[in-house]
C-alpha cells in the first residue's frame, strides 16, 4: 500500500478590523470552525485553489499576498495526512455565490474568540496559522514554485 498524503490549502484572512475569516462546517458529523481551506485540484494553481476555496466556502474574493508555510497534520479522526499550503490573503471583495456543501456559514472573528474555540476548531492547525501570521512569519509568494502559475 502506498501512503498518499493529501495536498490542501488553507488561507489566513484579516479584516481592518482585526478579525479573522473563519468557516463554520460540518466535519465528521460535528460543526467546527476552520480556515477557509480545500483541497488542490488537478492541474491546479496552488494560487488559484485559494482564491477558489475561500471564494466557495465564504462568498470572499481574495487576493494572496503571502506564504506562511507547509503544516503536517494526521488527522486522528480518519489517519489522513494533511500537507497544508497555508497563505495569508486580502479580501477584496464579497459576493453572492452559493456556498459549499457542508458549509454552513463564514464567519469574522477577533483572535480572542478564535482562542476561545477550543476543540470546536477544527484542527489545532487553525489557531497555529494564525498565531504565525500575527507573530510575522512570511515568505515571498514564488517560495512555492508551480509550474501552473
Amino acid at each position: 500500500m502506498t501512503w498518499k498524503p493529501h495536498a490542501t490549502v488553507a488561507v489566513v484572512v484579516e479584516n481592518e478590523q482585526g478579525q479573522f475569516l473563519l468557516v463554520e462546517e460540518i466535519s465528521n458529523g460535528k460543526v467546527v470552525l476552520n480556515q477557509p481551506a480545500g483541497h488542490i485540484e488537478e492541474n491546479e494553481a496552488v494560487l488559484d485553489a485559494v482564491r477558489r476555496e475561500t471564494l466557495e466556502e465564504t462568498g470572499w474574493e481574495v487576493e494572496p499576498q503571502f506564504f506562511l508555510g507547509v503544516y503536517t497534520y494526521k488527522a486522528p479522526a480518519n489517519g489522513v495526512t494533511y500537507h497544508r499550503f497555508c497563505y495569508a490573503a486580502r479580501a477584496t471583495k464579497q459576493v453572492t455565490t452559493e456556498l459549499d456543501t457542508g458549509i454552513i456559514q463564514p464567519h469574522w472573528l477577533s483572535i480572542e474568540e478564535i482562542r476561545g474555540l477550543g476543540d470546536k476548531l477544527r484542527s489545532p492547525l487553525v489557531l497555529r496559522c494564525i498565531e504565525d501570521y500575527r507573530n510575522g512569519r512570511q515568505f515571498p509568494l514564488d517560495v512555492v514554485v508551480d509550474d501552473q502559475t
